[in-house]
């Protein structure tokens, strides 16, 4: 599992370590995501390592309730600042740290494969646990290996994919990075 201490580095480097806020491929892909969702509306969503907030508010005006969390606390003060949203909660958390109660859209977005493969286990149990019977669960990841992450996206994704309580509902695959969304089997 990555050093949270990495993160802590890279946000006191930079207010925007990943150059999310002015980078055409970031926007795209947060577009994408945005746009696989297979419902208009959902009811409570959770998304852990939200960052600045760019993909929270997209997903915000979809929500009747977004739980976004970070591992680092830098970064959700621009992301409360980006989506002053009421129904929008911004907690500092880090995975395999997971809401109480039923969620029907749960956004696992460049996360994954910074995970351990035991926490990576820890957090496909509580997708299976958590999600609604109309749930969705948006995959999006890097796919090229780099020095902090335990895996590639790829493999990282094969795992949550291979739950028998889920199935592909899309598949998305680009040179740089894979998008699936997936519901209840």
């Amino acid at each position: 599992m990555t050093d949270p201490a990495y993160f802590e580095r890279m946000y006191a480097a930079s207010d925007d370590p990943w150059h999310l806020d002015d980078n055409p491929y970031e926007q795209r892909k947060h577009a994408l995501t945005v746009a696989c969702l297979p419902r208009e509306r959902y009811r409570r969503g959770f998304e852990p390592g939200c960052s600045i907030g760019l993909l929270t508010a997209l997903l915000a005006p979809r929500c009747d309730e977004l739980v976004a969390t970070d591992a680092v606390a830098e970064p959700l003060v621009a992301a409360r600042r980006r989506v002053p949203d009421e129904h929008v909660s911004f907690a500092q958390s880090a995975l395999p740290d997971w809401p109480a109660g039923e969620l029907d859209l749960v956004v696992l977005s460049e996360v994954l494969y910074f995970l351990s493969a035991a926490v990576r286990a820890q957090v496909r149990q509580h997708v299976v646990e958590s999600l609604g019977p109309h749930g969705h669960v948006v995959l999006v990841d890097w796919r090229h290996r780099f020095d902090e992450a335990a895996c590639t996206g790829d493999e990282a994704q094969a795992e949550i994919v291979e739950a028998p309580a889920l199935v592909r509902l899309v598949t998305h695959v680009e040179h740089d990075f894979r998008l699936t969304v997936l519901g209840r089997a």
